[in-house]
């Protein structure tokens, strides 16, 4: 491949991404559309302090990768709930609701991936309950947003 067909490498800090409230927990997208010009998908990292939760959702045209880094959460996948520690990850299928919780006394942290990106950014998640901080603005994951 020539120089000129290569995407430029960026490196970003997820600590200066502005967090995001309002689905729960604290989301930070780190590498995305809008962050390093990504065409095939996100990756950001979720954090959930005892007690904290992110609501239920599904994505029409996504996969998500998720891989808990410390603590112990709860995802709740269609109905049923798989307990995750550290060093364990799922894949939730296109079209899964699904939810995240921690139970535990300690924050849970993981990151996640998904693929592939919707046709449109609004299109890419489907809230099913409702959002525990509503006023805050969307997760844009987009460069137009």
């Amino acid at each position: 491949m020539s120089q000129a067909n290569r995407a430029t490498v960026e490196k970003v800090r997820f600590s200066d991404v502005p967090p995001n409230r309002r689905r729960g927990g604290e989301i930070r997208v780190g590498l995305s559309p809008g962050t390093v010009g990504s065409v095939s998908g996100f990756m950001g990292a979720v954090t959930l302090e005892p007690g904290e939760y992110v609501s239920e959702h599904y994505h029409p045209y996504s996969e998500e990768f998720l891989y808990v880094i410390r603590g112990h959460m709860v995802a709740t996948v269609d109905g049923t709930d798989i307990e995750l520690a550290a060093d364990e990850a799922i894949m939730v299928p296109i079209g899964a609701r699904h939810r995240l919780v921690n139970h535990g006394s300690e924050t849970a942290l993981a990151v996640f991936h998904l693929s592939p990106l919707a046709p449109e950014p609004r299109l890419g998640h489907v809230d099913t309950e409702p959002l525990p901080n509503a006023d805050e603005p969307p997760l844009h994951v987009a460069g137009s947003c």
